[in-house]
């Protein structure tokens, strides 16, 4: 059987890897993917990329970055048009905020160039065989002004899901050390630490997570369980902030100083602040948390927080926001914990502001917020929420390369589909396999980049699902 598709190629991008293909303005596109790449996904394998709703009077009018599958780092409008592009050699690209760069606009974090090694994957268990060698900042014209990795202990930068610009210049980089640590079952363990890098590309300060352990708030059984863990990736550090000016610090509470730093551990369920000055914990959640009334996750705010499991990109919202000051996080609800702790049965994940003094919920996204069941809205693994200057949230549901921007009331006002797949080949099958994911996606005002880059606003109104079909060909 046959079937006619509408497809429009937009910005296609010569690399037979990658399928870019794009669901744009008010024309209804679909996907075929055929017999050159696969047939069939375990997923639904026909849904239109690209822009797929968009309400330019209620989203926030940006760009957006992220890299896709075909290892390029993506800046598009919101009508899904990529508009510039550089060159990243892993999955991640952060656009730097020009107030910590000297004024310089359109510069990027990415990844210059990888080696064989070892190191870890998003997806969770899963073991990467490379590693980052050299990371870098790059102009707009994609020339590197910066990097990180000759200078790094053992020659490589090892670095790993983040990085920070800081306000003295320096760089913050999250990185990986491979070492031995007495008490451990695993021989080596696979340590997350952060360095301080100077313009030079030197470390001047760091800090490794492994001598810390007695600060993350484990009992005395859970550590023997952390110590005895079967991976060598014991806490998956995956996110690193810096705290930045907030209402606690200026109230006088020195545990929010703007210098200190946030980071999450996916595997161990909590998140902390770093005292910057002295490395000590300064304020912690989880990884013990209250228990859902009557054993049914609530929707009710304000709340205690309750069970986080495998979160990602908790972050300080920054002066100037709604909600400034509260802490964001993406939530899960993935298999976490020592010992791993008990999920709902049919839950998806949520995203939660926390009002980080109380240990309070006080906002929340849920696929019920959407209208949808809980399960609607999931990402296991990867993913991050942003907070916008109008109030909205800007959410990466990772798992399914899904970016969107969602009201306080739960209203979808702008969606996403990633079309930049990766495209590779299962070891066991010989089938090939296609994997959409989006590690981050990062909302870039326009003031960001370099004044007269091209941007579309027009509305996309998405067709009646009842009424959406492929037609078989006559």
């Amino acid at each position: 059987m046959h079937f006619n598709f509408v497809i429009n190629r937009h910005n296609q991008l010569p690399n037979s890897n990658v399928i870019p293909t794009h669901f744009l303005r008010k024309t209804v596109l679909a996907v075929a993917i055929g017999s050159t790449a696969i047939s069939s996904s375990a997923s639904p394998s026909i849904y239109p990329t690209g822009t797929t709703r968009y309400n330019p009077t209620k989203a926030f009018n940006s760009f957006v970055l992220f890299t896709g599958g075909d290892n390029i780092a993506h800046l598009i409008d919101l009508n899904g048009n990529s508009v510039h592009e550089w060159k990243d050699a892993a999955g991640h690209s952060t656009l730097i905020d020009p107030a910590l760069n000297g004024g310089k606009l359109g510069h990027v974090f990415v990844t210059i160039d990888t080696i064989e090694g070892k190191g870890t994957d998003l997806v969770p268990g899963q073991v990467n065989r490379r590693i980052s060698k050299t990371i870098g900042e790059l102009d707009w014209d994609g020339k590197t002004v910066w990097e990180f990795g000759e200078k790094a202990p053992g020659g490589a930068a090892q670095q790993h899901h983040d990085w920070a610009r800081l306000p003295n210049g320096n760089t913050v980089v999250l990185a990986n050390l491979v070492h031995p640590v007495k008490g451990f079952k695993q021989p080596q363990i696979l340590d997350d630490v952060i360095y301080e890098v100077n313009p030079a590309g030197e470390v001047v300060w760091k800090w490794i997570a492994s001598e810390h352990l007695n600060e993350f708030g484990f009992t005395k059984a859970e550590l023997k369980l952390v110590r005895n863990a079967d991976t060598a990736d014991y806490l998956h550090v995956n996110n690193l902030k810096v705290v930045g000016p907030n209402k606690w610090f200026a109230a006088g509470d020195k545990r929010f100083d703007p210098e200190n730093l946030v980071i999450d551990a996916r595997n161990a369920n909590f998140i902390i602040i770093i005292n910057k000055k002295t490395g000590k914990v300064a304020w912690n959640l989880g990884p013990h948390y209250a228990a859902n009334e009557n054993g049914q996750r609530t929707r009710k705010v304000p709340r205690p927080v309750d069970q986080i499991a495998a979160q990602h990109d908790a972050h300080i919202i920054p002066e100037g926001l709604p909600g400034a000051g509260n802490l964001l996080v993406f939530d899960n609800q993935g298999e976490a914990g020592y010992p791993p702790v008990a999920l709902p049965t049919t839950g998806g994940s949520r995203v939660l502001e926390i009002d980080p003094v109380k240990k309070e919920i006080v906002w929340q996204y849920t696929g019920e917020s959407s209208g949808g069941p809980s399960w609607s809205f999931r990402s296991t693994h990867i993913s991050a929420a942003r907070r916008l200057p109008n109030g909205n949230t800007f959410i990466d549901e990772g798992q399914s390369g899904r970016l969107f921007q969602v009201t306080p009331d739960g209203e979808i006002v702008w969606e996403y589909v990633n079309p930049y797949a990766r495209i590779g080949k299962d070891t066991d099958t010989g089938r090939s396999t296609f994997n959409n994911q989006l590690y981050r996606g990062q909302p870039v005002p326009y003031e960001w980049v370099p004044t007269g880059t091209p941007h579309s606003e027009q509305a996309v109104t998405p067709p009646e699902l009842s009424t959406f079909h492929v037609q078989p060909t006559q």
